[in-house]
């Protein structure tokens, strides 16, 4: 525990009430009121997270380009300067070493990656450079913020002059807003409008009291990692450590749109193209469980008497109030419409897999 850290909003959290756990070696919110009342608020209005426990590493050099296109699975050729790109890094047998976003500038690339996977995703970008890279980890250097609802643009718009309206869906521009410099991104990991900002550590308390001065008349809180869970979640965004990881590949965690097997060669491409000539045996699922019941990670899904799969994620949806889940299953058993049970504290519960996004 002693190595835990804090970022520079931890004593605003703590002073907001929340309840405060150790996670990804960070001392982070996982809500204020509930998880239920602050997902509501995202999908309903606007809600602020801190995400600075997310790491950023970024690449520079005149074979940048190339490195990037060596370590990651989609083409970031096909980026222009201040489009951001959903991606992943695998290993020789395709296994996943971490989904990420991948930022085009001017002169570098920025990769922002998991928070619990970042000293071991730069140590495997390290292992892996070529010649004319630098390399820089500068995730301490980072707060970021996801400003995340249906208002979350109404709320930014009144803090700065460049028009937020412009920004499209995965592309950034760097300026200012409440007089602070930053990179405002319009993505985020909520399936809502939203803006990811990224400024130093020394502006966080400002940016954050300025968001929340602008966001008041939107009814503006603060949302924890409970609420970005079921968030996602919803959304069938997938989780590492829970949905992909070095066990699976993107291929059958139906990942394979960003997957670009016809590029030049990068890590873990030889393994994918087999995978994908001999088809995958196993399928990631999302399926809406029956009653009040809902499922978790690790729980198993049958089909008759057989256990097909195991749970990846599961939770209660606030939107829809059921039970919804994500999981790996037999192939033959992937279809939408298939009925199968979860065994929830030894019940079998029916569910249906359905097609994704749940909301």
């Amino acid at each position: 525990m002693g190595n835990t850290k804090k970022t520079a909003l931890y004593e605003i959290h703590k002073k907001l009430g929340a309840k405060i756990v150790e996670f990804a070696g960070f001392y982070m919110p996982v809500f204020y009121t509930s998880i239920i009342e602050e997902h509501r608020k995202v999908r309903s209005s606007v809600g602020v997270f801190d995400v600075s426990h997310m790491g950023e590493i970024e690449i520079y050099g005149e074979k940048a380009l190339e490195f990037t296109q060596k370590i990651t699975v989609n083409d970031p050729e096909k980026l222009e300067v201040g489009q951001v790109q959903y991606s992943a890094m695998c290993y020789p047998d395709g296994g996943i070493v971490d989904d990420l976003l991948v930022y085009r500038f001017k002169d570098k690339f920025m990769l922002v990656v998991n928070a619990a996977n970042t000293d071991k995703d730069y140590q495997w970008i390290l292992d892996n450079k070529i010649d004319d890279v630098e390399i820089k980890n500068i995730s301490d250097k980072i707060t970021l913020l996801a400003i995340q609802g249906p208002k979350s643009r109404d709320t930014l718009q009144k803090l700065t002059s460049i028009n937020l309206s412009e920004i499209k869906y995965y592309w950034f521009k760097e300026g200012k807003l409440a007089d602070i410099d930053m990179i405002i991104s319009r993505t985020g990991y909520t399936g809502e409008l939203g803006f990811e900002l990224y400024i130093s550590p020394e502006n966080s308390e400002r940016l954050w009291n300025k968001i929340f001065e602008a966001g008041k008349e939107y009814d503006i809180a603060p949302v924890g990692l409970g609420a970005r869970d079921t968030l996602r979640l919803e959304k069938k965004y997938a989780l590492y450590g829970n949905d992909i990881d070095k066990t699976t590949n993107p291929l059958e965690a139906g990942l394979g749109w960003i997957v670009k097997l016809d590029k030049k060669d990068f890590i873990g491409k030889d393994a994918l193209l087999k995978i994908k000539s001999n088809g995958i045996k196993r399928k990631l699922i999302g399926f809406i469980t029956e009653g009040n019941t809902f499922p978790r990670k690790g729980y198993n899904i049958f089909k008759n008497n057989t256990i097909i799969g195991k749970v990846t994620s599961g939770t209660f949806s606030p939107s829809i109030s059921k039970g919804i889940g994500l999981g790996y299953v037999d192939i033959a058993y992937s279809k939408i419409g298939e009925k199968i049970f979860i065994e929830i504290r030894k019940q079998k519960i029916k569910a249906e897999i359905v097609k994704t996004p749940f909301v």
